[in-house]
């Protein structure tokens, strides 16, 4: 039986075709060390599957919906840690060294810091206002490639099933099993959302959106105001 691999790197997509060539592209040094790469495909009607299949070990199709693609490609997965990308975000060099060793500690899962491509004037501090945010509040998002334990992932269940603000309703989860362990090393992200509606819309919407979501309000809700939900 082969070898259990120490990471699995999930990749959940909708509609990628423009992007996921060269997201498993950056994945290959990963691969040929022996991480797993899973790619799980929430019903695309481009060619994101067909592209996949050639630099994945492996590629699921699941309901449409980020938290449930997730959960799918970590119950199919092997690996014993965990670690959760968006198709256009990159993971830094030897990504699988950095999360072994921050999982050494006593922390269960983390983050890495994220920037964001300097298309935009304020890129720069966009980014750095969400790894400060981040290391002060103990959530992470998305876009800084949250990874775990295999452990932690199905003691709390994975992520809840929600159309939006799964990533910050995971953190919750976790920080209360421990601090997030936030890598310096940075996961750079792609600016395509910023450019296609404006960054001062994107970060006036965003904290709206996060606040209401604070105050109690229903992702299903938010979810319909949200004009880039997967």
């Amino acid at each position: 039986m082969p070898t259990q691999p120490r990471l699995s790197v999930i990749v959940p997509v909708l509609n990628e075709a423009s992007t996921i060539q060269a997201c498993l592209t950056a994945l290959l040094p990963l691969w040929v060390c022996g991480v797993e790469v899973i790619v799980v495909d929430g019903g695309s009607v481009d060619d994101t599957v067909a592209l996949a299949r050639p630099l994945a070990d492996r590629v699921l199709v699941s309901e449409r919906a980020r938290a449930r693609q997730m959960n799918h490609g970590a119950r199919e997965s092997r690996g014993e840690h965990l670690v959760f990308l968006h198709a256009d975000t990159r993971l830094p060099r030897r990504a699988d060294l950095l999360i072994d060793w921050a999982l050494k500690g006593p922390g269960c899962w983390g983050r890495f810091d994220v920037t964001i491509e300097r298309s935009f004037v304020l890129a720069g501090l966009v980014g750095w206002s969400m790894n400060l945010r981040s290391r002060l509040t103990g959530i992470a998002t998305g876009d800084q490639a949250l990874f775990m334990t295999r452990e932690v992932f199905a003691l709390v269940g994975g992520f809840p099933d929600q159309p939006l603000m799964e990533d910050i309703a995971m953190s919750r989860l976790l920080r209360r099993l421990s601090k997030p362990v936030c890598l310096a090393p940075r996961v750079a992200t792609s600016a395509r959302r910023w450019q296609q509606h404006g960054p001062l819309r994107i970060i006036v919407t965003m904290w709206w959106l996060r606040l209401r979501y604070w105050c109690g309000a229903s992702p299903w809700t938010l979810a319909g105001e949200y004009t880039d939900v997967r």
